[in-house]
């Protein structure tokens, strides 16, 4: 029952101020609001319009984070955030997985691990960080990166894609 309310406020707590702009104060005001339904939640949390929170029980939060534009948080287990973390446009943090099935992840049996992100790191845009991700502090997650894992203090990881030589 307790999981249910929350959805619902966080719901209404989007629906609410969507239409307010981007606007330090008014994305300030969006986090306390999150707050309120929060177990932890720091000071100066900044949340942008379209962002999508669920599980907003298991969402902690730090002093002084920011959830840019389309950022979805998807906290069936804790998600964390330490003080001074960016999420970067449409990055997802999902603290669950899929499992295979008889060939199939449609019906597979769900599995969720808590997800940490270290004092002022920054998850670029459009990445996905997946259930047990451990993220160091003062760490760089290049833009569209796929984050599984422990990643050390102090680091900069990126996605590459291979070239062969002679590829254009």
């Amino acid at each position: 029952m307790k999981h249910k309310f929350f959805l619902l406020y966080s719901w209404f707590v989007r629906t609410l101020l969507f239409f307010l702009p981007d606007q330090p104060s008014i994305m300030k005001f969006r986090g306390w609001m999150y707050g309120l339904g929060m177990n932890r939640c720091g000071s100066n949390f900044q949340v942008s319009a379209n962002v999508v929170i669920k599980g907003l029980e298991n969402f902690l939060v730090g002093d002084d984070c920011y959830l840019a534009p389309g950022v979805v948080v998807n906290a069936i287990q804790y998600v964390e955030l330490d003080c001074q973390v960016m999420i970067g446009f449409n990055s997802v943090l999902v603290s669950g997985n899929h499992s295979k099935s008889n060939g199939s992840y449609r019906f597979g049996k769900s599995r969720s691990a808590p997800i940490y992100i270290g004092f002022g790191s920054w998850v670029a845009a459009n990445s996905t960080v997946v259930a047990g991700a451990s993220i160091g502090s003062g760490v760089v997650i290049g833009a569209n990166s796929f984050v599984k894992g422990n990643f050390s203090d102090d680091s900069v990881y990126v996605s590459l894609i291979p070239k062969k030589l002679g590829d254009s």
